[in-house]
């Protein structure tokens, strides 16, 4: 067993933040909250706890790593409303290997339905599991949903996890396919090397952002949008959320120093811009691309990436914004029996359609 407490990764100290607050950008308007899973999102937790699944922070990660997770609570759910379990269908799906200067590693590229032959615009993608946990084939669902919405392909990237590749690893690998994307490595696979966009879920919304202020720092391309799905932006502070839903499956507020424990070799990685990017320097901010937010009411990164909406948006980023009721952390892939998963899906389609535009300018 493995319990840090949550003050040794997560800072003390309150920020005041109000779902009915006031905001600068009409596109950050979070409705009103539920307090509690709506009916869809309760069968899904309910088969998760039927499959025995722990809270996180109580196992080591090799545990951690073979437990049921949330893709097998969709497919459980399915089975109990007698539903098929098959995929989304996609035009294709296949392997490739990439060098980075930290080693090669897979992409998986989903190419979406019905596209033929025509060159397409790129999502760079990172799946979350906080560094530590799950892989692309875990977020399979979200990769063929957002190909199809976005008419996009999908370039999925299979980083190294830690504790056996501790950050910055993921970092660099990830920046390295991104900008071999950017610099016309998209067009190997059919794409568009001007129309190349990042996005993620959780850890992968962290790496999202942090593709775009790697590029800023190092004189880098920058892709034309970034998606990031309740990123973890911050591991500092400890805000309304993370005290609000300490026990809430499938993410809970001490999972989150444990995955730090594992993932963060020291202070100075864990206190940098790419570590924190809620506390970067607004030099830093300034300049990038357009974003989309979606967030879930009952989650514990639910705080901070509202924070980062409002930071991004003070230092003159276009940020669409969007918080869903009722739903919690890794919902956004279980469109096959949660709605509002599809709802989230689309809406972060059309900011990306809307970044690939920008990029054929």
């Amino acid at each position: 067993m493995v319990s840090i407490p949550i003050r040794q990764s997560i800072f003390s100290g309150l920020v005041a933040l109000s779902l009915g607050a006031s905001v600068a950008h009409a596109q950050i308007m979070p409705p009103m909250p539920m307090g509690k899973p709506d009916p869809q999102m309760k069968a899904v937790l309910k088969s998760l706890k039927e499959l025995g699944a722990k809270p996180i922070h109580t196992l080591n990660y090799k545990q951690a790593r073979v437990q049921p997770g949330p893709p097998d609570a969709v497919k459980r759910t399915l089975v109990k409303m007698g539903k098929p379990t098959t995929p989304e269908k996609v035009d294709s799906v296949r392997d490739v290997m990439m060098d980075t200067p930290k080693g090669m590693v897979t992409v998986r590229l989903y190419r979406p339905a019905n596209s033929g032959m025509k060159k397409l615009p790129v999502l760079v993608y990172f799946h979350g599991g906080g560094f530590v946990i799950a892989s692309v084939a875990a977020y399979d669902s979200s990769c063929r949903a957002l190909a199809n919405a976005a008419d996009c392909i999908v370039a999925a990237v299979a980083y190294s996890l830690a504790p056996e590749h501790k950050l910055p690893i993921a970092h660099e690998q990830c920046y390295a396919v991104t900008q071999a994307m950017l610099n016309g490595g998209a067009e190997k696979y059919g794409g568009d090397s001007s129309k190349v966009a990042v996005g993620g879920e959780s850890a992968g919304g962290n790496l999202t952002v942090d593709m775009c202020l790697m590029a800023k720092m190092r004189g880098g391309k920058m892709p034309v949008y970034q998606l990031m799905v309740y990123p973890f932006v911050n591991g500092k502070t400890i805000y309304p959320s993370h005290k609000k839903f300490m026990k809430q499956a499938p993410l809970s507020t001490p999972d989150i120093p444990w995955f730090l424990h594992y993932a963060v070799p020291n202070k100075k990685v864990g206190n940098s811009p790419l570590g924190q990017p809620l506390y970067a320097p607004d030099s830093l901010l300034k300049g990038l691309p357009p974003a989309t937010i979606v967030a879930a009411e009952l989650d514990p990164l639910m705080s901070e990436g509202l924070m980062f909406a409002k930071r991004l948006q003070k230092n003159g980023v276009k940020v669409r914004y969007k918080l869903y009721p009722g739903v919690t952390h890794e919902f956004f892939g279980m469109g096959a029996v949660v709605d509002k998963a599809k709802d989230a899906v689309n809406y972060g389609a059309q900011g990306l359609k809307m970044g690939f535009n920008m990029g054929s300018m």
